[in-house]
């Protein structure tokens, strides 16, 4: 059964591991990149990752103009959303942005060192906002 835009828009906000997905360049000779990535969403609002500035990942968006997530779950009923839909805003990431994204995912005691460790390490970063275009969403119940 389709879940409510209300269900849909909760369930995403939660904090799953999303499954990426965006063309894999217009050449044909590649399937899409497809990856999990961490995600920022708050109900009527846009989503937003961090990647790095110069990754395939962020090249590829900039070709596409738009992306895809899925999020799912298979406890206490397996239930999906996907939604896809077009880029609105590429900025450089701040650290703030990434403690925000890394509190979403992390136990609160590995924030810092995360932080630090990916501030260093991952080299420049961009946060890409998309606005949500096309949901498909399902809650099939208990198997």
């Amino acid at each position: 059964m389709a879940l409510s835009r209300t269900d849909r828009e909760q369930f995403l906000a939660e904090p799953h591991v999303a499954a990426f997905a965006v063309s894999g360049g217009p050449e044909g000779d590649r399937a899409p990149l497809a990856v999990p990535i961490w995600y920022q969403y708050a109900p009527g609002g846009d989503i937003w990752i961090m990647t790095g500035r110069d990754s395939r990942k962020a090249e590829l968006i900039r070709a596409a103009g738009r992306f895809t997530l899925m999020v799912d779950r298979l406890e206490p009923t397996i239930r999906y959303v996907s939604v896809e839909g077009p880029v609105v805003e590429t900025v450089p990431a701040t650290r703030e942005q990434l403690v925000e994204i890394s509190s979403r995912y992390l136990p609160a005691e590995k924030v810092e060192g995360y932080v630090d460790f990916a501030w260093k390490e991952h080299g420049e970063q961009v946060v890409i906002h998309m606005r949500p275009q096309r949901w498909v969403s399902s809650d099939l119940g208990k198997v």
